[in-house]
């Protein structure tokens, strides 16, 4: 633990309990004294608080930064409107995934949110690429990062700001929350409604401690956030995508912009253009699918799937697999043959020296419950 990097919050995290892991180079909490099962269930039914400090927070700021990250990313960001947000993918030459992130257009800049794992290699990509064309490319490390899910979220920071009553899935508005100046969107990883604060560390511990001195929010670790993402079939980079994956095999189709596809206004020009573009046309040869196992044993990351009960061949692979607390039994990601990937196919799954029937799922497992 002592060569783990810490956030701003960790004496809070220790303060209430929580148990410690590293993860992407951080020392964060997994869970608090009420344990993974309880936590999700208090988000999906009240309001949770994360740290997500973790992340990388970026900056860039030039002439046309907009036009310019196009060539990095398969989404229209000349069109994102100031005030608005998007999930973007880095892609490269071979047409995989080198990570996912959410682009935000602030008016006189654009910010980024990437995963902590990649932060640093997607820092490097962006400077190489786009320091030429005269666009800075800063990582914040003065900001803090929180996020505030669940149905109760909007209540609970309405009182101390009423105008995120009038924001919407994506919306993004600098407000005052707990006396500081916050930049705030309205979105998160856990299929509810819900808010990422990004905050001054100098204010970080004092928003986190108001916003936990509601009874209707409880401090949620990441045990719960991969169980929720799980349930709302969101991808985790380095489980469900990787740099092999493409967009369309990810089931991510949605996240290539109508302008950046065949036949839109500035089609492909992104890395690995010529495979996803093509994949979009003519499809794939594997999918990521939902995944529900008979029984009430998860099956987890790396279990492998095969097209008969004995003997047979292996057709696939779990990505991410856990205990769905909502649903009440165990849910799974994977990839599998296209032919294969029809909802109620059965597979069958290796799980200790024994295989047991699982059937393709229709994602999400939980309806997603944003504000559009």
């Amino acid at each position: 633990m002592n060569e783990l990097k810490t956030t701003v919050l960790n004496d809070l995290h220790h303060a209430r309990g929580a148990k410690m892991v590293g993860f992407a180079g951080y020392e964060m909490p997994v869970q608090y004294k009420a344990g993974v099962l309880k936590e999700h269930l208090h988000t999906r039914a009240a309001a949770g608080l994360f740290d997500v400090s973790h992340m990388g927070q970026v900056i860039l700021r030039g002439p046309d930064a907009a036009r310019a990250l196009e060539a990095l990313v398969p989404v229209d960001v000349i069109g994102l409107a100031e005030g608005r947000q998007r999930y973007a993918l880095f892609t490269n030459d071979a047409g995989g995934i080198e990570d996912d992130l959410m682009i935000a257009n602030r008016g006189d800049h654009l910010f980024l949110v990437v995963n902590a794992a990649c932060k640093h290699a997607d820092v490097a990509r962006m400077r190489a690429a786009l320091e030429p064309q005269g666009i800075t490319v800063k990582l914040l490390e003065n900001r803090a990062l929180v996020a505030l899910q669940g149905p109760q979220a909007e209540d609970v920071l309405a009182e101390h700001c009423p105008d995120v009553r009038d924001m919407k899935f994506m919306d993004v508005e600098t407000l005052p929350i707990a006396g500081a100046e916050c930049w705030v969107s309205r979105s998160g990883y856990t299929g509810e409604d819900g808010f990422e604060i990004s905050v001054p560390n100098t204010a970080a511990m004092d928003l986190a401690k108001s916003l936990l001195g509601d009874a209707r929010v409880e401090a949620i670790g990441l045990g719960a956030r991969d169980s929720l993402r799980l349930e709302a079939g969101l991808c985790l980079y380095g489980q469900d995508l990787g740099p092999e994956t493409s967009p369309i095999e990810a089931g991510l189709s949605w996240a290539i912009s109508k302008a950046r596809r065949t036949g839109g206004a500035r089609a492909g020009g992104f890395p690995g253009d010529g495979r996803i573009l093509a994949e979009m046309a003519d499809g794939t040869g594997c999918r990521r699918v939902g995944l529900r196992p008979e029984g009430r044993a998860p099956l987890r990351a790396g279990v492998m799937l095969f097209d008969a009960e004995e003997g047979g061949s292996v057709v696939g692979k779990v990505t991410s697999g856990g205990f769905g607390p909502s649903v009440e039994g165990p849910v799974s990601m994977g990839y599998v043959p296209t032919a294969q990937a029809g909802e109620g196919t059965t597979l069958w799954a290796e799980l200790r020296g024994k295989r047991v029937p699982v059937r393709v799922a229709k994602l999400p497992f939980v309806p997603a419950g944003f504000k559009r």
